[in-house]
C-alpha cells in the first residue's frame, strides 16, 4: 500500500495510454478519473478539487500549458505534466507555468508512479509546526504555508514554497540547486536540477522589488542561492 492514497485526475487524450496509466496508479492504490480532453481537464479538476492533475500537454480543445497556468492561478493543486517536446526549453516552459514535475514520453509507467508518490507525500503531508521566519519584510510561515512581503500576501507553487521556505529557515546559508532539489522534489540532479532556477526566478517576481537587482534572494555564482541576512 503506498505512503499516500489520493484522487488523482489523468488527462491523457490517447486512450491506451490512458488506460496504462489509470492501471499502475490504481495498482498503487489510488482513484483515478481519467479526462481525454483539455476542457474537460479544466472541469472535472475544478468540481472535483484532486489530490493531484497527471496533465498530457498535447490535448486537444485547450493545450495542456493553458490548463496548467489557469489552474495554478486558482490553486496550489500537484501537477505533474507529461510531454513529448524534450527541449530544455519546453520543459521549462511547463515548469514557469506552474507544474510542480514533469515527464518526457515515452516513460516508465513505475517511474510515473514514483514521482506521483513523490509529489503527494510533499503535498498531503501533515505540516510540522515551525517557527515564523522573518527577513526584514518578508514573512515565511512554513506550517500555514504562508508568505507575505509587508502587508501583501505572496502565493506560492509548492515548489517555490519549498524553496523559499528552506532558504527563509537559514539566511545568509548557500545553497547548492542539489541541495534545494531535496527540499522540492528529491529527484535525480542531472535530470532537473535546471529547474531550481526557475522557481527562483519565479520567486523573485513575487517577492523583490526589482527581481532583476534582488535583496532576498541571492544568486552565489558557481553554486547556488541564498537568503540575504543582511
Amino acid at each position: 500500500m503506498p505512503l499516500v492514497c489520493a484522487h488523482v485526475v489523468v488527462a491523457e487524450d490517447d486512450p491506451r495510454q490512458a488506460e496504462v496509466v489509470r492501471q499502475y496508479l490504481t495498482a498503487a492504490g489510488h482513484e483515478i478519473t481519467l479526462v481525454r480532453d483539455g476542457i474537460s481537464a479544466l472541469e472535472v479538476t475544478r468540481r472535483l478539487g484532486p489530490d493531484l492533475l497527471v496533465l498530457d500537454l498535447m490535448m486537444p480543445r485547450l493545450d495542456g500549458l493553458t490548463v496548467c497556468r489557469t489552474l495554478r492561478a486558482e490553486s496550489d493543486l500537484a501537477i505533474l505534466v507529461l510531454t513529448a517536446r524534450s527541449t530544455e526549453k519546453d520543459l521549462l516552459t511547463g515548469l514557469d507555468m506552474g507544474a510542480d514535475d514533469y515527464l518526457t514520453k515515452p516513460y516508465s509507467p513505475r517511474e510515473l508512479t514514483a514521482r506521483v508518490r513523490t509529489l503527494l507525500r510533499r503535498t498531503t503531508a501533515t505540516p510540522t509546526p515551525e517557527r515564523v521566519h522573518r527577513i526584514r519584510d518578508l514573512t515565511v510561515t512554513p506550517d500555514r504555508r504562508q508568505v507575505t512581503i509587508g502587508d501583501r500576501s505572496v502565493e506560492c507553487t509548492p515548489g517555490e514554497f519549498a524553496i523559499l521556505a528552506a532558504l527563509a529557515a537559514q539566511p545568509g546559508r548557500v545553497f547548492t540547486r542539489a541541495q534545494l532539489l531535496v527540499h522540492t522534489r528529491g529527484l535525480d540532479r542531472s535530470s532537473t536540477e535546471r529547474t531550481i532556477d526557475v522557481h527562483v526566478m519565479n520567486l523573485r517576481r513575487k517577492i523583490e522589488a526589482d527581481a532583476r537587482r534582488p535583496d532576498y534572494l541571492q544568486t552565489v555564482f558557481g553554486v547556488g542561492y541564498r537568503m540575504s541576512d543582511e
